[in-house]
């Protein structure tokens, strides 16, 4: 069953049990999945609902931030519940050392040696881990890489 399937399903189990963060949250991704396909005239499938779930997850981390840097740690509190909630429906992330595994061989495939070829192992790294890694997590690991 897909995602997209799911989605529906897990709407309703969070009304009848009355998880009103998990309710709002779900109505959020199926009100973004329905608005991308109107946007992209297709349908999604498991990638494309995924895309739009880390979307999501990266505004949910700015609003964290923001919130926390107004004082307002009620409304980073929902937003920390809302991504725990999203990240739910994530495939599972790499880690930092599979991630590190990974830019070493791309680095050897590039012949990259100085912090100025970061562009040929982005360019090359990035399209590898969509959707896997987090691409500030990919480029913290590749510059330290380059700099060795």
């Amino acid at each position: 069953m897909s995602l997209k399937e799911t989605l529906p399903l897990e709407l309703k189990d969070a009304l009848r049990s009355g998880n009103k963060v998990k309710l709002d949250t779900l109505r959020l991704i199926l009100s973004a999945v329905n608005y991308a396909e109107i946007e992209q005239q297709k349908q999604l499938d498991d990638p494309g609902v995924h895309a739009v779930i880390a979307k999501m997850i990266k505004q949910r981390r700015e609003s964290i931030d923001a919130f926390k840097a107004g004082n307002r740690q009620d409304l980073a509190d929902r937003e920390q519940a809302e991504l725990s909630i999203l990240e739910s429906y994530m495939p599972r992330q790499l880690t930092r050392e599979e991630i590190t595994a990974e830019a070493k061989k791309v680095i050897a495939e590039v012949g990259a040696n100085k912090p100025q070829d970061m562009g040929k192992v982005m360019g090359r790294l990035s399209p590898m881990l969509k959707g896997k890694a987090d691409g500030k997590e990919v480029a913290s690991v590749v510059t330290e890489l380059l700099k060795q």
